[in-house]
């Protein structure tokens, strides 16, 4: 390049709406680059969504832009290119001139001014469209994520150069020859001329500087090898070296004709066997989901440093990893990928059905749209060492043929990055294309599922949702099986129709199942792991000072309070936070238990601002934390290196035998030769027992048994938490598990009490009579009540909830947890904190909850089941009240099934032994009618 005229700043505006092109008067004026949204230009939209962020001044139509420039006569009859980055798509006028259209929703649109611009004053014109796209777009448009702008967010420059210069400068990095392979296109003459390229790296002490090469040109097609030397730094998400590489174009004269500056690194990521490999090193992949959510401007950001503030905090929480869904993000974003080591997977911007010529709904005007944006996109940013992988899109249906082909074409335009079919493709009926080069996905098949949670309409749900809490579950199984045999779910035949999410909504699809199991044979990510909801935070509503507004969260406090629940919102958010953070590390922890797996991809470390407002992120939207749990905290289940304890049960009675095995998860390069695992097992200021262990050799493996423990649960007078802490001594490797242990042989004695599992009349006489009454009917003879769910809600309730509903299938539970007081007196006898913990996994499974909702009186459960905000029920699991002239404690609980764990019968002891104290004294008074509605029968 050589100069360039910076075309941001003001522009004068004109909002065409209806598309009309004519009379524009250029009414307003707009600081660019920007979007008319965040501009508040426009008409303000009146319309609230209940399910994603509103838009205060959505603009959809033709957004013209215009403004005078000064070209100086050196500039003058250069040949120039305007450079518009991030935008939609534009046509471009000079002094009246159409330049032509664009399209790219992912790179930049470089208009060529061939003949160049004369000195002086010429008039752009640039006409936004954000209606009229080739293909749907995926997160990229949507207002579910980054919504619809209009607008220009990135550089605006005219760029000018000589006759001769350089274009499509790529750069191959060759690990074994510790060199970079590059290759340009020479415009113009090439004879004369040189290609001058030195280098330096840009964030390593001390700073690495090859020497300077020169190259001579032999045709328009440019092909030469720059040598870094044997000290060459390499690239990984461990060592993230960057070099930037200085390329000047001169002639014979040593003129410089022209001068480009390009960020590359020096790697190798490549899959190998089940396991990715960078530079010859095994990695997993610790990954999050992005789709673009910035609600302060509902747009990605174009700078550098706010990426690395965005990264930065990810890697933080020892992300690793980033798969954009069905988009593309701007190239300051690799940018600071490179620097900070983030292995970065783009997405093409589509989800729907791969179709070919046989297809009726064959559209090739958009396929090859879509084709060319992932060409685009591998010249745009494919130099970055961060870009290493790359999707077709999200969850396709279609063409397997089709899909191998564009595949086969990607491969061998650009060797530098793994490429797959797509993003959970096929959904039930997955497959394995012969030129994917990595799977990502949740399931082989109906039962060979390889995530902790899934949503009711993909049933069956995962063992986070289902088991009885334990630290044994991994997915090698499922991912290699013992055994080859025919598909586990015959009843998809080849050709057979079937019903399948699609988004929002569902959509019918043509399953093409084979008739063996499917058993991969490259790696395996698992694809939106996680996806545990948490109750909105309404102190988050003030932060929306940008074009994006929280209506839905307004419409959400204002739902609770109507149902006269809004003091609880704080405590909710807070509980349900804490119940989603151990489902977390149960998922987390299973991926890196399973040996076969090769990484995972989370829904995710932030909230999801749409698709019924998916609240599912330990981070809030703007990246903050939500003060559930802290980076540290959460790297113990989330890093290259994770202490793993593998136990069958999370409650011990005294005397049993906790026999646990310590696993490490180890990804670093760093070996652990001469270092120990020190393990405790302590209560509150008294340790029970602990000890060490040499770690053993393990040499080029990831996974490593340390040792057994195997250690007898003392005696106890009461029920006590207890903390299993494990760690290896000089090192930040650590990891904590929270256990229960009980007391042996706890009487349960209902002598002299009156337990009824009904009301009857009986009951009632006694309340007549003053006696203390015990009403715990069998939760399925409830017909006013919510069923009992350990787990929290699924995503988001009223997008599941719907998507059922369309299906024909089981609607979701869609609780959230526990909310207990926990100082209440009828815990003395029960450990307890005032959310859900795994004491209480029994209990909630062996539960119903009781819809309060039509209660007028102000009954405050003992233990309440957070409901979701669509629904906002009071619901009681535990409650106490005074009725007629006695008291009662009720809940709609098994206690026949209870008593047969250790965790209920310890309940029950501590129900019984608090009614028969003093302080049984409920505050809360109800009518005989009152009750009966309570527990009616279904």
């Amino acid at each position: 390049m050589l100069a360039k005229i910076d075309l941001q700043g003001s522009w004068k505006l004109q909002l065409d709406e209806q598309k009309i092109e004519t009379g524009l008067h250029y009414s307003d004026i707009i600081s660019l680059p920007n979007t008319t949204s965040h501009a508040a230009k426009g008409k303000k939209n009146e319309i609230a969504l209940a399910g994603a962020l509103t838009d205060e001044y959505l603009f959809e139509g033709y957004a013209w832009f215009s403004r005078e420039i000064d070209i100086p006569a050196q500039l003058a009859g250069k040949l120039c290119y305007l450079h518009l980055e991030r935008t939609r798509v534009t046509t471009v006028w000079i002094d009246g001139v159409e330049w032509g259209t664009q399209t790219s929703l992912n790179t930049p649109h470089r208009y060529e001014i061939g003949t160049g611009l004369t000195a002086g004053t010429h008039l752009i014109t640039i006409r936004v469209d954000n209606t009229n796209y080739p293909t749907k777009g995926g997160h990229l448009t949507s207002e579910d994520t980054q919504t619809n702008w209009n607008g220009i967010t990135g550089k605006m420059e005219l760029q000018f150069y000589e006759s001769v210069f350089l274009k499509n400068i790529q750069v191959y990095p060759d690990l074994a020859a510790r060199s970079f392979d590059i290759k340009a296109e020479l415009v113009g003459d090439w004879h004369g001329t040189r290609i001058v390229v030195s280098s330096q790296s840009m964030n390593a002490a001390p700073v690495h500087t090859p020497d300077e090469q020169i190259f001579t040109a032999d045709s328009n097609n440019l092909h030469f090898t720059y040598k870094l030397g044997e000290d060459a730094l390499l690239w990984s998400d461990q060592e993230p070296n960057v070099y930037k590489l200085h390329i000047r174009l001169q002639n014979n004269n040593g003129e410089i004709l022209d001068s480009e500056e390009i960020w590359t690194g020096l790697r190798e990521f490549k899959a190998e066997g089940d396991k990715f490999t960078i530079n010859g090193h095994k990695t997993f992949l610790r990954g999050k989901h992005d789709g673009l959510i910035f609600p302060l401007t509902g747009y990605a950001p174009t700078d550098v440093e706010e990426w690395l503030r965005i990264l930065g905090i990810s890697k933080s929480y020892g992300i690793n990893h980033y798969r954009f869904h069905t988009c593309c993000p701007p190239e300051a974003a690799f940018v600071a990928a490179d620097l900070l080591g983030i292995y970065m997977e783009p997405e093409l911007p589509f989800w729907g059905t791969i179709t070919d010529e046989s297809s009726e709904s064959h559209n090739p005007a958009e396929q090859e749209y879509l084709i060319s944006e992932g060409y685009a996109m591998l010249r745009a940013f494919g130099n970055h060492p961060s870009f290493v992988m790359m999707s077709m899109g999200n969850e396709l249906w279609g063409s397997k043929d089709k899909l191998n082909s564009i595949l086969k074409a990607y491969k061998e335009y650009d060797n530098r990055h793994l490429y797959t079919e797509g993003s959970n493709n096929f959904q039930f009926v997955p497959d394995i294309l012969e030129e994917s080069e990595f799977f990502c996905g949740v399931r082989f098949s109906k039962e060979r599922l390889f995530r902790g949670s899934y949503a009711m309409c993909d049933a069956p749900l995962g063992h986070v949702q289902t088991d009885m809490p334990n630290t044994l579950k991994d997915y090698d199984s499922n991912i290699v099986p013992e055994y080859t045999h025919s598909m586990d779910d015959p009843g998809l035949s080849e050709g057979k129709e079937i019903q399948i999410q699609y988004g929002t909504g569902a959509k019918t699809v043509k399953a093409e199942a084979g008739g063996q199991q499917l058993v991969s044979h490259v790696p395996v990510i698992s694809h939106e792991i996680g996806q545990y909801a948490t109750f909105p935070n309404f102190e988050e509503i003030q932060k929306y000072t940008g074009s994006l507004k929280a209506k839905n969260f307004e419409l959400f406090r204002e739902r609770l309070q109507a149902k006269g629940l809004g003091h609880l919102a704080d405590q909710y958010f807070k509980s349900s936070g804490q119940l989603a953070v151990a489902c977390y590390k149960e998922e987390l922890e299973a991926a890196f238990r399973s040996k076969h797996l090769a990484g995972f991809q989370l829904l995710d470390l932030q909230d999801f601002s749409g698709q019924g407002t998916a609240l599912v992120g330990i981070l809030d939207a703007f990246m903050d934390s939500k003060g559930i749990i802290t980076p540290e905290e959460w790297r113990t289940f989330c890093s290259d290196a994770v202490l793993l304890a593998r136990f069958p049960k999370y409650n011990y009675e005294a005397g049993e035998l906790f026999e646990a095995r310590i696993e490490l998860s180890y990804f670093r390069n760093k070996a652990l030769d001469g270092l120990q695992l020190k393990w405790e097992l302590h209560a509150v200021g008294n340790i029970i027992a602990n000890g060490y262990a040499d770690i053993p050799s393990f040499k080029g493996e990831n996974y490593v048994v340390i040792t057994d423990l195997s250690i007898r649960i003392p005696d106890v007078p009461r029920m006590t938490k207890v903390m299993l802490k494990l760690s290896i001594p000089d090192t930040d490797i650590h990891k904590s598990y929270d256990l229960w242990i009980y007391p042996n042989q706890v009487k349960v004695d209902f002598a002299g009490l009156h337990l009824f599992s009904e009301i009857s009349e009986h009951a009632l006489e006694l309340l007549e009579r003053g006696e203390d009454v015990l009403l715990f009917p069998s939760p399925e003879n409830i017909q006013n009540a919510i069923e009992g769910f350990y787990s929290t809600d699924f995503w988001s309730f009223p997008m599941f909830r719907s998507i059922s509903e369309s299906m024909k299938k089981d609607v979701p539970v869609g609780t959230m947890g526990l909310l207990i007081q926990k100082d209440h007196a009828v815990f003395e006898h029960f450990s307890t904190e005032d959310y859900s913990t795994y004491p209480w996994w029994s209990i909630v499974s062996q539960s119903s909850s009781i819809i309060l909702d039509d209660l007028d009186k102000d009954l405050k459960p003992l233990v309440q089941t957070i409901d979701n905000f669509e629904r906002n029920h009071k619901l009681g699991m535990l409650m106490e009240c005074r009725v007629l002239n006695g008291r009662v404690l009720m809940g709609a609980l098994h206690l026949e099934n209870l008593m047969n764990t250790l965790e209920g019968r310890q309940l029950i002891y501590s129900f019984l032994r608090y009614v028969k104290s003093p302080a049984y004294q409920p505050v809360a008074r109800l009518e005989v009618e009152e009750l009966r509605q309570l527990f009616n029968k279904g």
